[in-house]
């Protein structure tokens, strides 16, 4: 085993845990939902408004936090995004009004997640593995992700039954205060030496803004924060809404975790084989039409489940596929700052996919207005994605030769 080798394995298992943790305990949030505003005499959109804030944060901040890591070193944004992860956990806990819950559920996460998730965390593994392996360790990386999605939804269930909602925060603040020694696992290599004159943020920023597969590829990500946002922090209650047992919502929610481990790696190893534009219009368009189906189907147990299991496989899977295809555009120098732009556009979506089914569903009592765009949202990301072409830029392209 090369030192090189070694060294690239330690990072990527170092990326995984912190996604794990992140991402995992992100995903339980719904499960709050219903204690918060039952003890407090919440309407939902109380809680959505909040959750839709920590994703429009995340979201706005992501692309200075990638220009930071790219700039100064992953660990960095890392350790700062874990301590205001943890705080905002413990705030949270200790929240009592609108406004606290908004600011550190919203506030404070939301900036936390921009240092401990996917724009960073695939950046550092962009950059340390050979163009040929990029799609797969991606996916890996997302994979492990998926994961702490699925092993933390039972564990934040049984903290809620077990200390309470408040004190289940609390204890998840610990858990994900891990995040702090799992970066120093995280060591990258200096960039290599370039024959000519290293390219700016402001030119990078140029460059890719000029180039229409951006664009293209930053709406289509729109649609994915929209759908997984609205599913996270709404199935649950949903599921209640019409008498299926609490648990079944936990248990959805898990499988979409569990299968989300499977979708990652498998659309990872696709993305190193075909044309990963074409792998994400084809992914938009299955989730149309599962949306479509669950929504025609009678709703039972079993056909909630086969909803997650399917939804899981379609999940985070366009995560390595939109990352990928940045990279191979542009290159890895800035991919951090250039994802995290990308992923601005994904946590838009979140943040009206989050906050407009509880809107809506305050207003209405239903939330299948919500399910209908949805599917309408799918058949456009499909359409965006489609003519987007895995060339990389003029000047990459002049190093290549």
């Amino acid at each position: 085993m090369t030192t090189v080798w070694r060294s690239t394995t330690w990072l990527l298992l170092g990326a995984s845990l912190i996604l794990a943790l992140s991402l995992g305990t992100r995903h339980g949030f719904g499960l709050f939902l219903s204690p918060m505003s039952a003890e407090f005499g919440w309407g939902r959109e109380v809680f959505a408004f909040a959750i839709a804030l920590q994703n429009l944060i995340w979201g706005l901040a992501q692309p200075i936090t990638g220009a930071l890591a790219d700039r100064f070193g992953a660990r960095k944004a890392i350790v700062i995004g874990g301590v205001l992860y943890v705080l905002g956990l413990v705030c949270m806990g200790m929240a009592d009004s609108p406004l606290s819950l908004s600011l550190s559920a919203g506030l404070l996460i939301g900036i936390g997640l921009s240092g401990t998730s996917f724009s960073v965390i695939l950046g550092v593994v962009g950059r340390a593995v050979p163009v040929e392996k990029r799609s797969m360790a991606m996916g890996i990386a997302s994979a492990a992700g998926s994961f702490g999605q699925f092993a933390m939804l039972p564990g934040s269930l049984g903290l809620i039954g077990w200390l309470g909602w408040s004190s289940a925060l609390l204890a998840l603040g610990l858990l994900v205060a891990l995040i702090l020694p799992l970066a120093l696992m995280i060591k990258e290599a200096p960039p290599p030496a370039s024959n000519g004159p290293e390219q700016t943020l402001g030119e990078a920023l140029r460059e890719a803004v000029g180039h229409s597969g951006f664009w293209l590829l930053a709406l289509g990500f729109f649609v994915c924060g929209f759908q997984v946002v609205f599913v996270a922090v709404h199935l649950p209650a949903y599921l209640v809404d019409h008498h299926l047992p609490a648990i079944t919502g936990t248990t959805v929610l898990a499988l979409v975790g569990l299968f989300n481990i499977f979708g990652t790696y498998i659309a990872g190893w696709l993305g190193g084989r075909i044309a990963k534009p074409r792998l994400l219009s084809a992914l938009y368009l299955l989730r149309g039409v599962v949306i479509t189906l669950f929504m025609v189907a009678p709703l039972t147990q079993w056909s909630a489940y086969l909803f997650g299991i399917a939804m899981g496989l379609l999940w985070l899977s366009t995560v390595p596929l939109t990352n990928g295809t940045v990279a191979t555009l542009f290159g890895v120098r800035n991919l951090s700052m250039l994802g995290g732009i990308v992923f601005l556009f994904h946590q838009l979506g979140s943040f009206l996919g989050g906050w407009l089914g509880g809107y809506l569903y305050d207003h209405t009592g239903s939330y299948d207005l919500v399910w209908q765009i949805s599917i309408g949202l799918s058949l456009m990301a499909a359409v965006l994605n489609w003519p987007v072409r895995e060339v990389p830029v003029a000047r990459l392209q002049g190093v290549a030769a």
